[in-house]
């Protein structure tokens, strides 16, 4: 590595960075632009890489020294340039066809005239991981449920512990957002809340329909544990929230409503979320959003004479038995007139069970049926979906 680069380096990778950006790329379809930020994680300074790949982004975060050597590597293949911009200075690193390094650094008196071209990173900014994000229920307000579900302190500060948690609730409700305009706001709104559990998506939802939003509403949870439904009912009443109602109840066998607008299931285990699913479409429910959990049965029924050598692996076996049992379930809505979409809920790192199925009534069924009985075939499976959903008249 050239000297200057190495100074280059050691000036700007610490906690006062603000961003180092690898741009003009050797080969675009591979890489496209690199940013590296510090993060402090645990305790510690680790800098995260943004690798921008077509319409892909990807991260992962380094020591100082693992990063010095990733800039070193990129800038001795990837890319041509590099712009470093600190509240110590700015660098830049261009590298020429030949292969010639030209470094320019300009540290602390000078750098004040750099900075007026990044008004937005002039001034410090903190290293958390989760940098400070605009949310629909935004950090520093305190929300009386969050405080009480621990969530937040009472001066609306979240909670270290519960910040994945916040960070979940604000997804979820954005979501929500989106299809807002499929909610009539001249009546009463009616969500069923199937498996509840707690409740911190069951009470953001009442609290951003109706008390941000203004939607005339009535949401109902439904659970099995009756000391968390006593529990939750408590809070409702303490809140004022008199249109929210938990109630414990089976999902296969619930017929409280005649008709319902909104079906929120999460984590509803294995085809519990099929009778959830199936119970919706029964209502004519304009909305379904599903986050499916413990996928076992297609697990326990794919078999495939081409796909053995693959299928023999129990963890890639049950891997592709969860994504193909969300698929298939999107595809069986979308065949009962569902525009149906599978959106990641929270990120990997945080669990594995990230899938959200969100399903919007727009009367048109799809022509599907012939594809998806010959993926059945392929597969040698059949989904409890479609024995409920094909069983009725289309």
């Amino acid at each position: 590595m050239e000297e200057k680069l190495q100074e280059l380096f050691d000036t700007f990778l610490n906690e006062k960075l603000k961003q180092m950006v690898f741009s003009n790329p050797v080969s675009p379809e591979k890489l496209e632009k690199v940013k590296l930020r510090p993060v402090m994680l645990k305790g510690e300074l680790l800098f995260q890489a943004q690798e921008q790949v077509g319409n892909q982004v990807f991260h992962k975060n380094m020591s100082f020294e693992e990063t010095k050597a990733y800039g070193g590597r990129l800038l001795s293949g990837d890319f041509r340039q590099a712009e470093a911009l600190s509240s110590l200075g700015t660098g830049l690193v261009l590298v020429g066809k030949k292969g010639t390094v030209t470094v320019k650094l300009k540290k602390a008196g000078g750098s004040a005239a750099a900075l007026e071209y990044y008004p937005k990173l002039s001034a410090d900014l903190p290293l958390s991981h989760n940098r400070m994000k605009r949310y629909l229920l935004p950090e520093g307000t305190p929300v009386p449920f969050l405080v009480d579900l621990g969530v937040q302190t009472k001066e609306g500060r979240i909670v270290r512990a519960k910040y994945d948690k916040f960070r979940q609730i604000n997804r979820f409700l954005e979501f929500i957002d989106d299809i807002l305009p499929k909610l009539d706001k001249g009546r009463e709104t009616t969500v069923i809340d199937f498996g509840c559990g707690k409740s911190y998506l069951t009470f953001a939802m009442y609290y951003y329909l109706h008390q941000v939003k203004g939607y005339p509403l009535k949401i109902i949870g439904l659970d099995l544990k009756k000391d968390v439904i006593v529990r939750c009912n408590q809070l409702a009443r303490q809140y004022g929230y008199d249109r929210l109602t938990f109630l414990c109840g089976d999902i296969a066998s619930y017929d409280g409503v005649d008709q319902v607008d909104m079906v929120v299931t999460l984590h509803a285990c294995d085809t519990a979320t099929d009778y959830a699913l199936a119970k919706a479409v029964q209502w004519g429910a304009r909305v379904i959003l599903s986050v499916p959990c413990c996928h076992h049965e297609l697990n326990g029924q794919m078999e495939n004479e081409l796909l053995k050598p693959v299928l023999q692996y129990g963890l890639i076996k049950e891997r592709m038995a969860a994504l193909c049992t969300d698929a298939l379930r999107a595809e069986l809505l979308e065949s009962r007139g569902y525009r149906t979409q599978l959106l990641e809920f929270i990120d990997m790192e945080h669990t594995p069970k990230n899938i959200l199925i969100r399903a919007v009534r727009d009367g048109k069924p799809k022509n599907n049926r012939k594809e998806i009985r010959n993926i059945f075939e392929f597969l040698s499976v059949r989904p409890t979906l479609s024995e409920l959903l094909w069983s009725e008249k289309s």
